[in-house]
């Protein structure tokens, strides 16, 4: 009788952050045995407890479901994570944070010291996955680096599986994806890749070149940010013409060749991987000898639009000096809890700078912008918040933030001034209601 292989794979992800944790639970979801590893010994205390060190919707009941179902396993390193419990990980992902530095390029240290442990700790042929988002050619550094450190010559292929999740929908992202991308230069490798992505029916799996796949990230980050960034500058000129971008970029994405997905005109990009993906993508073309200049010019426009709602306040109040300004929503996108590159932060610099006292309120990330947000006043909700205050900004589109009582708003603000930087309220009932109301590009 001919064997029957096990289409399950055992899998050691390392990395517990927003990639790391959410794609371990998601492929142990999809029914293969996943080691989560980390070197935060207080977070992974807090996952074998249950409780989540991150805040993004339905990972905690997939998380919770796939330990109880014992698919789902943590450890504190590398080795535990590669043979756990008798289990010999077929292939290990690296979804370690790579911090841009000041120059743009990402700091890969973390990468070269994970892929220096795999090499010592493989014992039989294993593919090593690159999940962080990394320039072209670090796959062949992961490469170089696990041959010299790989003193027993077990065989291994070096794959790239660039991530495509937003945070906020970041589990569904990865169930139910537009496309799975890997990057392979051996039929082994991509066989095994193959077996892990086998449970995504309707996904195609896209095969590439390893240096292919590790593009791919760098450049479809980059468009959806000169996406952004084109409609922003199209909202500035709506405001000097009497043009409503929202009309604009409904006529727009009724074009099937641009779509309407990410014409949203606001106050910028913020997050982790729009910024640091724009930045690494522009440094890396300079190194092969390109100007990419139109994504110096993308990012130009995104830092713009959050000096658009200081303006916008400034010229409601005249001087800011003295005068308190309550920010509603801090996290740089609902439904997480993520400060990182939120725009929130700058904004609350410049009103800081220009004198403003600065109130804030986030429905999520509350805990999180204390850390990094310096001289604001934290308020207890959305009425608190806006208490005695000159002006209110919008600067998350919480759902929340969409039910607010007007009324009681306006009778806890000092002047019902409102500059809604993700134009989440409508222009006309807001007028009708008492509010000098601003929003972005429209009239």
């Amino acid at each position: 009788m001919k064997k029957t292989r096990n289409e399950k794979v055992n899998i050691c992800m390392v990395g517990a952050g927003y990639v790391g944790l959410v794609s371990g639970a998601c492929l142990a979801e999809l029914g293969h045995r996943v080691v989560c590893v980390d070197n935060d010994p207080r977070k992974i205390k807090m996952l074998e407890k249950g409780v989540m060190p991150i805040y993004e919707d339905d990972l905690e009941r997939v998380v919770k479901k796939n330990v109880k179902a014992g698919r789902l396993h943590f450890a504190s390193s590398v080795k535990e994570g590669m043979l756990h419990e008798g289990h010999r990980a077929d292939a290990v992902f690296i979804a370690v944070g790579t911090p841009p530095r000041d120059d743009g390029s990402a700091d890969l240290s973390a990468i070269e010291k994970v892929s220096e442990q795999v090499a010592l700790n493989m014992t039989d042929y294993t593919v090593i996955v690159e999940k962080s988002t990394v320039p072209v050619s670090t796959c062949d550094w992961i490469e170089k680096t696990v041959k010299r450190n790989n003193g027993r010559h077990i065989p291994f292929d070096v794959a790239s599986n660039p991530e495509f999740l937003r945070e906020g929908t970041a589990v569904w992202d990865f169930l139910e994806p537009d496309r799975v991308v890997v990057g392979v230069s051996s039929k082994r490798a991509e066989e095994l890749m193959r077996r892990v992505y086998k449970p995504l029916k309707k996904a195609p799996i896209v095969v590439t070149s390893v240096k292919s796949a590790e593009l791919i990230k760098h450049a479809s980050n980059s468009f959806l940010s000169t996406k952004i960034s084109f409609i922003n500058a199209v909202a500035n000129v709506c405001e000097r013409t009497g043009a409503n971008v929202e009309d604009v970029a409904r006529g727009m994405g009724l074009d099937k060749r641009i779509g309407a997905s990410f014409l949203k005109a606001g106050i910028g990009f913020g997050g982790f991987c729009f910024p640091k993906d724009l930045e690494a993508f522009y440094w890396l073309s300079r190194q092969v000898g390109y100007d990419f200049d139109l994504l110096k010019t993308v990012k130009d426009i995104n830092e713009g639009q959050k000096l658009w709602m200081v303006k916008k306040v400034e010229d409601e109040l005249w001087n800011l000096e003295g005068k308190t300004v309550a920010l509603l929503g801090l996290a740089f996108k609902p439904e997480t809890d993520d400060m990182r590159f939120a725009p929130s932060i700058d904004i609350a610099a410049e009103f800081l700078k220009r004198g403003a006292k600065v109130r804030g309120f986030d429905p999520v990330s509350q805990e999180n912008a204390m850390k990094v947000m310096k001289g604001v006043h934290f308020a207890r909700d959305a009425y608190d918040c806006v208490k005695g205050a000159d002006c209110v900004c919008l600067v998350t589109e919480w759902k929340e933030f969409a039910r607010l009582d007007q009324k009681k708003l306006m009778t806890a603000v000092k002047h019902p001034i409102m500059v809604d930087g993700r134009n989440l309220y409508d222009p006309a009932k807001m007028r009708d209601l008492g509010w000098t109301y601003k929003s972005v590009g429209r009239p």
